[in-house]
């Protein structure tokens, strides 16, 4: 909801780090990949219950997902990078809810199970608009950085990073941060929906 407002100020701060990185010749390809097996790491530590670690191990991955656009920027964006980075994304986001899941299957598989259908909603309805958008030569205005079109909606990467960051600090709150978020994806995807509908006809 609020990304595309975020984005210079995040621009802004990862620039610095992101011109070391890439003079030491480090590639937005190998960040990505870094910052996803942190992502991996971060499940284990959920199914654990290790919250703390947890929650460092997701600011880690967000990290590197803000570093790897940086770099990309300055070295050149590839198609492969801008692929590589929204693949991955999605995944990481469908495997934390399924480390608390593990962590209690009692208490949390249900809710877990509910919110990644409602992140498979938003994030087919977020690909479907990309790729026909593609395809008509649309660019999104919000977003002018990204590798494809982004669009927008109630549930974005900030508002998805601090539901898990707030998971992390009360997980037993876990099924109904949940059942409130992915009540919110339903509403982002239903607006898609509409997007594709009225732009595409």
């Amino acid at each position: 909801m609020i990304d595309a407002r975020l984005q210079p100020v995040l621009r802004a701060a990862m620039h610095p780090p992101a011109r070391w990185l890439a003079r030491r010749g480090v590639r937005a390809d190998t960040l990505s990949i870094a910052g996803f097996a942190l992502g991996l790491l971060a499940v284990g530590a959920l199914a654990l219950g290790w919250w703390l670690a947890a929650a460092a191990l997701i600011a880690a991955n967000r990290l590197m997902d803000g570093l790897d656009g940086a770099v990309a920027r300055i070295a050149g964006p590839t198609d492969r990078g801008a692929f590589l980075d929204i693949a991955l994304d999605f995944v990481f986001y469908a495997l934390v809810p399924l480390g608390f899941a593990l962590q209690d299957p009692a208490a949390n598989a249900l809710p877990a199970a509910v919110l990644i259908a409602a992140f498979v909603g938003t994030g087919s309805s977020f690909l479907a608009f990309a790729a026909i958008a593609a395809k008509r030569g649309r660019q999104a205005e919000a977003f002018p950085s990204k590798g494809i079109y982004y669009l927008g909606g109630l549930t974005e990467g900030f508002e998805t990073i601090v539901l898990f960051l707030a998971m992390c600090a009360f997980p037993d709150s876990f099924p109904l941060l949940a059942g409130i978020f992915a009540a919110a994806c339903a509403v982002t995807t239903l607006l898609r929906w509409h997007q594709g509908w009225t732009a595409f006809d």
